[in-house]
């Protein structure tokens, strides 16, 4: 009788390699491992070798890096959805587009279950698990650290010490470093000093895609780019997919500095977390399309946007990317985005982007009504009428106050 198969979210990482042959001595499983390709670059040279050493019948390893980037980051880009005003959401807008990988690889396998590895304190738990709910309702959720009856391993020392006494001999060790997520989008750093808020990072240490400021280069660098519908299609005049379109953003943001954020930010579980995050590409790319959008929303459309913007960052950081509500906030987006079509310049120095210039063919900006010579299309003396009628109910509150205040002074 063949056994039962479970797909593990794997990294690659001494979390999820200790996962597999825990899998197979405590529930008898065979294990599918499953990597998901966001972005992650060299994270995944050699899985398939220690996959294999560690006891998975098979390994997975799925490019969605075109995916990611038109499917989930630009959702989130087109809505302006920052959370808590600084976090872009690199994390939080890759674990939809993973469990949707997984659910997929589950259903293919016939596989019964779904293993993560995210700890019971984190985000990551809820965005994995809400996704995988939402598409595979069916399937079985495995948490191990939440299953501490079962999990007993506590620390990086158990976990090589249980892969050894199971004949896995793998390059990991002891030392600490930072906890790190890295995709297409940005890296996230946790730990280590980043653990005190009083504490500044180490930097020189820290950094991955990025220089701090003040190592940048001395001399500003010019870059334009073009969008149609929303949607960013050349860098300096130059073709790409949007995939490439970030790498080349992180390249040219890495290098002058751009996007560094250091966060406490609220967790969905209730307790406060510290990070920093890298974020160069992204954090020109929402500038960018934020430079554009200005030259063309009317002012109703800005506003209510803005709500939208900061609604859909909320509900994709908790996870509920596969819900009616996100439906619907990114439709409302995708309308707000037909004629968001133009060309932005910037200058990047030193951790800044400044604007040089924006233009498009479905700009509400008039010179005429902007400037301080009187067009056809607007006559000072309107303002008169308009000032009283908007002023009225500001007016009629101070006469009445005024008319308390006399009477209680009899």
């Amino acid at each position: 009788m063949s056994k039962e198969k479970v797909v593990l979210a794997y990294s690659g990482g001494l979390d999820t390699t200790a996962t597999i042959p825990w899998l197979k001595e405590t529930f008898g499983y065979d294990v599918i491992c499953c990597c998901v390709d966001c972005g992650q670059g060299e994270e995944l040279d050699g899985l398939d070798e220690r996959a294999k050493l560690s006891g998975a019948s098979k390994l997975y390893i799925e490019n969605i890096v075109d995916e990611f980037a038109e499917d989930f980051i630009m959702p989130c880009v087109k809505a302006g959805a920052v959370y808590e005003n600084a976090y872009l959401l690199g994390t939080s807008m890759a674990r939809p587009a993973i469990a949707k990988k997984l659910v997929e690889i589950a259903r293919k396998e016939g596989a019964v279950a779904i293993c993560h590895g995210a700890t019971g304190k984190g985000n990551d738990q809820i965005r994995f698990e809400l996704g995988i709910k939402a598409l595979a309702p069916d399937i079985k959720i495995i948490a191990p650290w939440r299953m501490t009856d079962l999990w007993t391993m506590q620390s990086r020392e158990d976990e090589i010490a249980y892969c050894k006494a199971h004949g896995i001999d793998l390059p990991f060790d002891t030392k600490h470093s930072y906890s790190r997520d890295r995709n297409l989008w940005h890296i996230s750093h946790e730990g280590l000093e980043l653990e005190d808020p009083s504490v500044e990072p180490n930097y020189d240490d820290l950094l991955v895609l990025s220089v701090s400021p003040e190592n940048a280069p001395d001399e500003p660098e010019y870059v334009t780019m073009t969008f149609e519908a929303g949607v960013p299609k050349t860098i300096n005049g130059k073709a790409m997919k949007v995939a490439d379109i970030i790498k080349e953003l992180n390249r040219l943001g890495g290098k002058h500095g751009i996007g560094i954020v250091d966060i406490v930010e609220n967790r969905v579980v209730g307790m406060k977390s510290r990070g920093v995050y890298e974020t160069p590409g992204g954090t020109i790319l929402m500038a960018a399309h934020q430079q554009l959008e200005e030259l063309i929303l009317d002012r109703a459309t800005y506003e209510v946007k803005k709500d939208i913007g900061n609604k859909l960052a909320q509900v994709v950081y908790e996870g509920k990317w596969f819900t009616p509500l996100c439906e619907a906030l990114r439709a409302f987006v995708e309308v707000t985005q037909q004629y968001v079509t133009g060309e932005v310049k910037f200058k990047l120095y030193k951790g800044n982007i400044t604007k040089a210039g924006e233009t498009s063919p479905y700009s509400l900006y008039s010179e005429s009504l902007a400037s301080f010579t009187t067009g056809d299309m607007y006559d000072h003396h309107d303002a008169d009428g308009f000032i009283t009628l908007f002023g009225l109910p500001l007016k009629v509150r101070a006469m009445k106050m005024l008319e308390h205040t006399k009477e209680n002074q009899k």
